[in-house]
């Protein structure tokens, strides 16, 4: 019984990455965004501690992604009509996102200039 209830959460996590991709525009650009650096990485053959580097700035970006879309659709439901207050909430978790993918784009920059820099 035990078993089932772990199977069942991983399941039920993977239905709503499924479903996060499916839905929202914005996770598939992070997704398209998070190929082209895997590719660049695999190209530039990037160090051990750059690959560890770039996995957290992906499921950083990707996992607030995520979160945020999570807090609209519950805030929607809450509260269908329209309020400043759930302007804000929306606005915030927006913002957070926006934090981690220009955070995780000038690591990138800070990792591949160089060396792109280097194979022109």
């Amino acid at each position: 019984m035990k078993n089932k209830k772990i199977i069942n959460s991983f399941k039920y996590a993977f239905v709503g990455i499924g479903s996060s991709f499916k839905t929202e525009r914005n996770m598939k650009i992070h997704f398209t965004i998070m190929l082209l650096v895997i590719f660049c990485g695999i190209f530039f053959k990037i160090s051990k501690i750059e690959w560890i580097i770039c996995l957290c700035c992906f499921a950083f970006v990707i996992g607030a992604e995520m979160f945020n879309t999570a807090i609209e659709k519950v805030v929607d439901i809450a509260m269908p009509q329209k309020d400043p207050r759930v302007k804000l909430a929306k606005d915030i978790s927006a913002g957070a996102v926006l934090i981690f993918a220009i955070s995780s784009a000038i690591i990138g920059l800070i990792i591949f200039i160089p060396k792109i820099i280097e194979f022109i």
